[in-house]
């Protein structure tokens, strides 16, 4: 039988002061585990929204001076992620944790969620004078007052490409396993990213094969997965079958790093952003701007200007699976960057007659706003001939078109549309087009 009985004052004060303190202490705590984490195979928020990394790789160890700028103009591109190079002294000058400390209140400026990767690690067994996963460990632990209390900020990339080439795989899989250990006894709770071995484009299988026990090593089981896709991946078939599989397993995972070409090899960018958005995997690509040689066709943007960007540039950030077209921005951060689509482009090849074809090209102005100036590029899967064209100049370089308006196609006032169009001839394959980028306003596309 319980009686009720009337607090004294006394009484009655404590029980407000222990409900006070078990109110605090519940702030505190949920303040302490405000963080990203993986739930079911998904990167999610701290308050459980999917956090889907749209973003670009920036080359900071190489180009200090850069970043700054580099992080803003790439936020004002649409994307919410930067994944950051960094040094632990092994190869390249250190990146200390003050200078760390300034990276992420940069990133925080600009919106974007920071992946930070030591860059010394790439291709160790096969590149001489290289990182181990222990050394970066051990740089992570040496910043970790730079991450501690970042959490919903910043996701920790173990260390980039960290096993080259006919490596054992004990070298991936026991290297990975004793760094997050380590960096979890130092009380770093961020959310680790792990890269693929093999120069981080497993064709060998092995993270493929082994990230499950890798991912349940992490006490934690805060750990995403990220694959390079270079030139292993020239085809949507081999995009499909290695990001299938993660996703059958319930395993996290993004594209860390990806190109439009490597070194003339041909990578299947487009398949891999339009899997990606499919699959709701992140992807980033490779890089701002800075790489030289052989690679230089991997810059994003000429010579680091944000207002200058190449076709891979503009590919990654303008194709309809680009990151104008899908990037969310982190909820901490406000929500939403995707620019609604302000048109349509359609290529109709319907006209086609065996060994010649009408390609129309519509535009269809579908905002609020005058489009003043636009510009289309699209590749064909086969080889042809342009033997006429109307309101527009079609310029063919090989299997690729870039389309510039004529002077009364130019502009295009809201609500209406203009058309263009070409006649090809061709003798082998139905040339159908792809890799479409249109330029002067985000656009969906439709082919026909």
């Amino acid at each position: 039988m319980y009686t009720k009985k009337s607090p004294t004052r006394g009484s009655c004060s404590g029980h407000l002061v222990q409900l006070l303190m078990t109110f605090i202490l519940a702030l505190w705590v949920s303040a302490v585990h405000a963080e990203m984490k993986i739930v079911a195979g998904v990167l999610q928020e701290a308050d459980g929204t999917p956090f889907v990394m749209r973003g670009v790789n920036v080359a900071h160890a190489w180009y200090r001076d850069k970043t700054a700028q580099s992080l803003t103009d790439i936020s004002a591109r649409g994307a919410n992620t930067a994944r950051i190079v960094l040094a632990n002294g092994v190869k390249w000058t250190q990146t200390d944790e003050r200078e760390v400390k300034t990276l992420i209140e940069q990133c925080k400026a600009a919106k974007l969620i920071a992946v930070l990767e030591v860059h010394d690690t790439t291709g160790y067994g096969e590149q001489a004078g290289m990182a181990t996963l222990d050394q970066a460990a051990n740089y992570w632990v040496g910043i970790k007052n730079a991450l501690i209390g970042q959490e919903d900020y910043v996701i920790v990339n173990l260390g980039n490409e960290p096993v080259g080439n006919g490596q054992p795989s004990s070298v991936w899989i026991e290297g990975h396993k004793n760094a997050i250990a380590k960096l979890r006894a130092a009380g770093i709770r961020n959310t680790l990213m792990v890269d693929a071995p093999s120069w981080g484009q497993d064709w060998e299988g092995v993270m493929r094969t082994h990230a499950a026990s890798v991912f349940a090593a992490d006490p934690l089981r805060n750990t995403v997965f990220s694959v390079h896709m270079y030139a292993v991946y020239p085809t949507d078939s081999e995009v499909n079958s290695y990001l299938s599989t993660f996703i059958s397993a319930k395993l996290p995972l993004v594209v860390g790093e990806f190109g439009d070409t490597f070194q003339g090899q041909a990578v299947a960018a487009s398949a891999i952003m339009s899997r990606a958005r499919q699959y709701g995997i992140g992807y980033l690509g490779w890089s701002w701007s800075g790489n030289s040689g052989a690679d230089t066709a991997l810059d994003l943007a000429i010579n680091f200007n944000g207002n200058s960007l190449s076709t891979w540039g503009q590919l990654l950030f303008n194709d309809t699976n680009g990151i104008a077209a899908t990037a969310q921005r982190a909820t901490i951060f406000g929500g939403s960057t995707t620019t609604p689509a302000a048109c349509t482009l359609t290529l109709d090849t319907s006209g086609d007659w065996g060994t010649s074809q009408v390609l129309r090209l519509t535009i269809a102005n579908t905002g609020t706003a005058p489009i003043n100036g636009w510009t289309v590029s699209f590749n064909e899967s086969h080889d042809f001939s342009i033997q006429s064209s109307w309101s527009a100049t079609f310029a063919q370089s090989g299997r690729s078109v870039t389309v510039t308006p004529a002077e009364w196609t130019r502009t295009i006032q809201a609500g209406s549309s203009v058309e263009a169009g070409m006649q090809i001839s061709y003798a082998g394959g139905r040339p159908v087009p792809g890799n479409v980028v249109v330029g002067g306003a985000p656009c969906g596309v439709v082919i026909r």
